[in-house]
This record gives C-alpha cells, structure tokens and sequence, in this order.
C-alpha cells in the first residue's frame, strides 16, 4: 500500500540515494518535472526502473495543457484550456484534449497528471490565467467534466485543483501567501460550483495554498473547515485529496516540513506533496516515520486503469482525435 508522501527526483534516471528513499513505505508518490524527462522512451524507462523498485509507487505529473505541459519533445502540444473554451464545440473538443492528454501520460509508464483545473478565470489571477476554462461557473463545470470523461476513457484518474478556487487571488502561492477575502456565500455562488457539481465524479481534490479569511485563518490545505465540513460532508467528496506542493510559499505559514505535512495531514490530507527540495523531503519522511501514518486504500484508485500500448497512434481514436484537434487550429 502507497504511503502518504510524494517526492520528486533530480534527473532523468534513478541515482542509489533515490533508490534508497523511495524503498521507505512511507513514500507513496513521485512527480515527474520537466528536468527529469527528455524523450517518451526515456520517461517510460525511468517510469519501469522506479517500479522496479516500488511496484506499488503511483506517478504522476503535471500535463494540463498549454504553459503547463512536463511532457513536450516528442508529446502533443495541447492548447490552454481557456483556448478551448472559445469555440463552439468547446465540450466535444475539451473531451478530446483529455483523451488525448491521458493516452499520451497512459503510454510513458505513469498513472495520471494533476488535472483538470477547476480554478475560475476572474481576470485577476495571473498563475491561473489560461489555465482555467472559463470564468462562468457552471460553463467550467460542463467543460472540465467534458475533459475528465475523455481522461477517463483512457484509464485515467481525475484531479480537480484547486479547492475551493485559486482564481480570485491575485498572488501566486508559489513564492507568497494569497488571501481571499470573499464570503462562503459568496464562493458557493462561483468558485465552488465546479467542484460542488463535480464532486460525485472527481477521483482526487488538490486544495489551494489561499487563505480564505472569511472562512478560516489557515490555507486551504491545512483547513479541516474547507477539506472536513465544506469538502467531505458538504460536497460529499469521498476521493483522495493531494496537498498541493508544501514547499511553495504559501504553505509555510504551517512551519517546516515536518509540520506542513502533519498540518496537511490532519487537515484531511491523504498524501502530502513535497518538491524540489530534497531536505525538505527527508524532514517530512521523518515526521511520518516518527508519526506512523496509516495510508489511506484510496490511494489506489489513482493508479492507472489499465494500460495503453506503445501502438496507440495506429488507434482510429488518436487519429481521429488529433486531426479533430487540428481543424480546430487547437494543435499544430
């Protein structure tokens, strides 16, 4: 069974230190980043070798679509999800750009990439932007539900981020912590009907490193307001929920590593991410040692639903997908 802490690696194939971290049970994920791939054989070769070492290991990545794509030389450049947005066809194409986006992730070895986002697009929020489908909420429901039943059909899980909404907050929680001073009411009439509506469907919820003043002093992600009352019993979201990367800014409000992680944790967290900081890692590892975590079996849901062969180009699907994709001049 997985453990309740991702990490990332360095480059592009295992070293033994890494080897000897991801041996310990109480890590359950690594994240890909761009560093570490060059070229879809060699993601897929890494991918086999870190399961050589822990079978069990879900991988993952951040292939959203536009500014966020890992996978690029040799992989689809997908649009932004709010060039999607735009045209008349918006749900059939967002269906097809999450098929495509997860046979793509399905074929190089991994289970799944941390989308889509459900974030709104206020016009205010510069880290979002694109990256959100549309500032309407219940036309962002449809279209991101669209792009989750196309990750779906290629057997892959669904990660709505990031709960409750990132998009009204104008800073960017990678090098600050944002506030957002709007009311639940206010929130439960825009930024939470995506994931009010998409609850009962979402496999996994990332929540954001945002504090929303008016409902709690704490981000989000260390909230058991947002991710127990509002997120668990409210939407009745039964799913596992990620953290988002505890080495960003905005998470450490809540300490060090050792203590953002059991902050996520006991929030309601089930795996606790912590990137590009190797200390940072081993400081969290630690605290789970110390604190002897018991896994959450939703974990597995994560993991790929079954696998995509290297032939999938020859499928009439992709074919079919992609010259889709090209008349709608979403994709070179």
């Amino acid at each position: 069974m997985q453990g309740s802490l991702m990490l990332d690696i360095a480059g592009t194939w295992l070293t033994a230190e890494d080897r000897k971290l991801l041996r310990q049970p109480e890590v359950g994920g690594l994240i890909l980043f761009a560093r570490n791939i060059e070229h879809p054989r060699q993601v897929l070769e890494l991918c086999r070798a870190i399961r050589a070492v822990r079978p069990d290991m879900l991988l993952a990545v951040d292939q959203e679509g536009g500014r966020v794509q890992r996978l690029r030389r040799d992989f689809i450049r997908l649009p932004a999800m709010r060039e999607i947005a735009r045209h008349a066809e918006a749900e059939r194409l967002a269906e097809t750009c999450g098929w495509v986006m997860a046979t793509e992730v399905r074929a190089v070895g991994l289970d799944f990439s941390f989308a889509p986002v459900l974030d709104l697009d206020h016009q205010r929020s510069a880290v979002v932007g694109t990256r959100a489908f549309e500032g309407d909420p219940l036309r962002a429901a449809d279209l991101a539900g669209a792009f989750m039943k196309g990750m779906r059909a290629a057997g892959m899980a669904a990660t709505g981020k990031h709960f409750p909404g990132h998009g009204w907050a104008e800073a960017d929680s990678h090098v600050a912590i944002p506030v957002d001073e709007r009311s639940l009411d206010q929130l439960r009439a825009a930024d939470l009907v995506p994931f009010m509506r998409l609850s009962r469907q979402l496999d996994a919820v990332m929540p954001a490193h945002v504090i929303y003043s008016d409902v709690d002093k704490q981000p989000a992600g260390f909230s058991r307001r947002w991710l127990q009352d509002i997120l668990r019993r409210e939407l009745g979201f039964t799913g596992v929920i990620f953290s988002d990367d505890l080495s960003m800014a905005g998470a450490h409000v809540a300490g060090d590593a050792a203590d953002r992680i059991q902050a996520a944790l006991s929030a309601g967290c089930d795996m606790g991410l912590v990137c590009n900081d190797r200390a940072a890692a081993e400081l969290a590892l630690v605290a789970l040692q110390k604190l002897k975590v018991t896994p959450s079996p939703a974990l597995q849901s994560m993991r790929g639903g079954f696998d995509v062969t290297p032939e999938y180009k020859q499928d009439p699907r992709w074919q079919a997908s992609i010259s889709a994709l090209k008349t709608a001049e979403l994709i070179d």
